[in-house]
């Protein structure tokens, strides 16, 4: 029997079930202002769910935004992980600042890195973390799954935000350089045979990837 598509009040229960505080709000609140669209709250809460099922010491985060993400991703890591966020807008990361303050976290628990993504990333140590988060430029989201390839222990996730990009992605008439991007990376995802994939219906869909473990 083929399954039916949930209704936009299912949807909208759904992506709301997990409660977002004053220190989100007020985080996203910044967002608008400058002009930064972060993770929903769905999302959001899938990030805290996976860094706690990994049990995260050490995440990466590329695309810091005003910290919404970055506070979702904290309060599932172990209490002394550290997150390594990574944003080319340095006043966007001064703003996370105070998302993560208001949030209680430690300074030394996050460590911010201006630049960009492709330029910082090669940088960070090789198999040292257990997750990687993806929210920057789209069309560089080939070379983010490389580089997170080598940065992952194994067993490790790497996770992309907005796999579905405004329903665009699921209609082939869509052929924008974004689009084709997000469409390529699924499809490597999905042939490589060291991942084990899953895509997620959350927010503007969330792509998931597992690490494998290999035989020695």
């Amino acid at each position: 029997m083929a399954t039916t598509p949930p209704k936009p009040a299912t949807w909208t229960y759904a992506e709301a079930f997990v409660h977002e505080d004053d220190v989100l709000s007020a985080a996203r609140a910044r967002a608008e202002e400058v002009g930064v669209a972060p993770i929903g709250s769905g999302g959001g809460a899938a990030l805290r769910f996976l860094a706690s099922v990994l049990e995260a010491r050490a995440v990466v985060e590329i695309g810091t935004g005003t910290g919404v993400s970055g506070v979702w991703l904290l309060r599932g890591m172990r209490s002394d992980g550290v997150l390594t966020t990574v944003d080319i807008e340095a006043e966007h990361q001064r703003l996370a600042r105070e998302a993560y303050t208001e949030a209680g976290v430690a300074p030394q628990r996050v460590r911010t890195i201006a630049g960009a993504a492709l330029d910082v990333l090669p940088r960070l140590t090789d198999g040292h973390y257990d997750l990687v988060f993806a929210d920057g430029d789209k069309v560089e989201y080939g070379a983010y799954l490389k580089e997170a390839l080598r940065l992952l222990r194994p067993g490790g996730v790497v996770v992309f935000d907005n796999a579905l990009w405004h329903d665009r992605v699921a209609d082939p008439a869509q052929r924008d350089e974004e689009t084709v991007a997000i469409r390529e990376l699924g499809r490597q995802v999905s042939e490589h045979e060291q991942l084990v994939e899953l895509l997620l219906p959350v927010g503007d869909g969330l792509l998931v990837a597992k690490k494998e473990w290999v035989p020695e």
